[in-house]
Formats: structure tokens, sequence, C-alpha cells
């Protein structure tokens, strides 16, 4: 079975699926310089970046925003199919922690090769590690996700294979999933959520993490069937993350670090806030949220991401390094993820600004290859 909805592979059915890059109103060659700066962002990590090789959690994030960034512009860098074929597909193992969120994300980076690109390759990998978890939650073990970010990292792939094997099981274990962890870390009163248990009643809200969740909850919206019953309370997550995001949005157009509090690493960071642009972005195009009060949001985020956050060289910059909470981010402060948030970011901004591929308005050229 082929993802709901893609007819095909390339370019060409991506975009006209994923909220029609075909359909929104062409931008000007002048204005329309967002597959520009993302090849620009691409091409310097390809080049510059480090430990490129692994199938982790930071260059699974890479390569998914990468592929955004070949069926955004038409152009590829040729480095993702390559880096999935070099680690056969495989997801990283650890038998001491045989469901460890952080190593399922490279599933979400292969899913979409597989959707847009490469049909031919195996999906057994992902299969059998959710077949296995699914077997465990129904065994009554349901704290698997038990920080924000392992949202990100599984979410998706479980969705996505579920709709692929046509089976419901995935689903469900996806919600009780979810659920535990939504009621262990979503803070109702601010529409955010803690980074784990340690932080719960702390008031620090994680920009990155709630980028996690936000991106989470946008990409198994994405694919989501409507009258699925769990959709309900994925989108009402979402709305509320996207209320209270609207409100800290900081002047410069980033979001803090520490989200309610200014005055903790109060610099520009850009992992998070290229997390909240990509989901913003894609719930504008959607349908979900109101373009007259989310639409400035989105915009002065990117002139953020894209201005001060890009560098004339390539490089984004303002990335917050490996953490679990809120800290400083330097300009020369780089790493895979804010790459791939990036380019994600990118993906729905050119969406809103009715950008085709190569950014002015030209014909979409089908791309096989990544």
């Amino acid at each position: 079975m082929r993802f709901p909805g893609i007819r095909g592979f390339g370019v060409l059915a991506a975009a006209a699926v994923a909220g029609s890059l075909l359909t929104a109103p062409v931008a000007s060659a002048a204005t329309c310089t967002v597959s520009d700066e993302m090849v620009s962002a691409g091409n310097y990590w390809v080049a510059n970046g480090t430990n490129l090789d692994a199938p982790d959690w930071q260059n699974a994030t890479f390569h998914v925003g990468n592929l955004a960034l070949v069926r955004t512009t038409g152009q590829s860098n040729h480095k993702t199919y390559p880096w999935a074929q070099a680690n056969s597909y495989l997801l990283p193992d650890d038998p001491k922690r045989p469901f460890f969120p952080d190593n399922q994300a490279a599933g979400e980076a292969y899913l979409d090769l597989y959707t847009y690109f490469h049909p031919e390759i195996p999906l057994d990998s992902i299969r059998t590690r959710i077949q296995a978890e699914v077997a465990s939650v129904q065994a009554g073990h349901r704290d698997y996700w038990n920080y924000v970010d392992a949202l990100n990292m599984a979410m998706p792939s479980f969705a996505r294979m579920s709709l692929i094997d046509k089976n419901s099981s995935y689903l469900d274990a996806m919600q009780t999933l979810f659920s535990s962890a939504e009621h262990k870390l979503f803070n109702e009163f601010t529409g955010l959520w803690y980074r784990d248990a340690r932080f719960k009643g702390s008031g620090v809200f994680w920009s990155r993490g709630n980028g996690w969740a936000l991106a989470a909850l946008t990409k198994v919206l994405q694919v989501l069937p409507a009258d699925d019953p769990r959709r309900p309370e994925y989108l009402r997550v979402f709305k509320k993350m996207a209320a209270t995001l609207a409100l800290f949005q900081r002047r410069d157009g980033f979001w803090n670090s520490d989200l309610l509090n200014p005055w903790d690493h109060g610099g520009p960071e850009s992992s998070g806030t290229a997390f909240f642009t990509f989901g913003l972005g894609w719930g504008i195009t959607a349908g979900i949220l109101d373009p007259a009060r989310y639409r400035p949001v989105v915009d002065k985020a990117w002139t953020a991401l894209s201005t001060k956050a890009l560098q004339p060289s390539g490089l984004v910059g303002y990335v917050q390094p490996v953490g679990d909470r809120p800290a400083t981010a330097h300009a020369t402060d780089t790493a895979a993820y804010g790459v791939g948030a990036f380019l994600l970011a990118g993906q729905e901004v050119a969406k809103l600004q009715g950008c085709s591929a190569g950014g002015g308005g030209g014909v979409v050229r089908v791309v096989r290859h990544a």
C-alpha cells in the first residue's frame, strides 16, 4: 500500500497532496527566495556537517528536512538515499532499551524515501520494532514516551505504518503512549509541555522540547484520516499550543529558549523557532489555523530564521546544542536537527508564499532521487 493520497512519487505528486504548492497563489521570482535559502542551508550542512553517517535522531531529523527540500525546490544533493542505503534501512538497536524512542527516528526518513521516491525500499526494521512495541503496550507497558522529544521520534512512524499495513493496533498503541505522555507532561493552563517529569511544576517550558511536540502533532495530523476518533484530541492540543506560541513570540521573530521566561537565555534560538514555524505554517495551509492571526507570526519567524539564523555561508546558526532544557545558543552553533527543522519550516513557508520548484512560479520538476 502506498501512503494515502500519494499518486506515484516525486515532487509533482508530493506537492499536490501535501498542501499544494501548485494551487497556491504563485509568488514572483523577486519575492520567492525560500527555495534558494533552503538549498543554501542543505548544501552547507552536507559539505560541512559532522557525524553524518549514523542512523541516529540527529541525522534522521536532517534527512526528513532534506527530503522536504527536494520536494519543495526540485533540487537534490543526493545524500539521503545513500545514507539510508548505507544503514540498510535499519533502526539503531539497544537491547537494554528496545523501545527507546530516539532509536525510532530514522524510520520517518526511511518512510519519506519510500513514500515519495523509492517504493521498493524495505520497511521491515520499522515494522518489526513497532509490532514488538505494540505487543508490549498491550501487555500493559505505557511509559516509553516519558520525555517530550519522544513524540517526534516515534509518533510519525506509528501513524504512517498503521496506514501502510492497514493495522489499527498501531494507532491504538500510539494513542495509549501519547495519552500517558500527555497526562504526565502537558500543562493545560499554559498549553505547553514539560520536557520530562523533573520539570513538572517548575514553570520551565523548553522551546525545542515543545518544538518536538508540535512537529509530532503536525506530522500525525497530516496523515491521520479525518474521521479517525483519535484525531480530535491531537487537534485540540495542536491548537492550544498554537494559541500560546502566538502570544509568546519574541519581537525579533524567534521564540525564547525558555518559552515563558525572556530573561533566561534571552538570545535567539533557531531549532525551536523552526519547528514552530513548520507546525504553524502547516496549520494555516491545512485550514486549521486562522491566517489573519497566524500568518504574521509565521512570516516574522521566517524572517528571523532566514536573515539572522541563516548566514551567508549557508550555516544555520543559533541552534541550541544537544540538551534537555533551555540553554544559550550562539551564532556559530549548528547541528543536523537544526538544519532539518529549518528545511521543514522552509517547506511550509514556500507553500504559503506560493513558491514552486526553483523558487519563482516555474514548472515543478519531478525528482526521482534524493
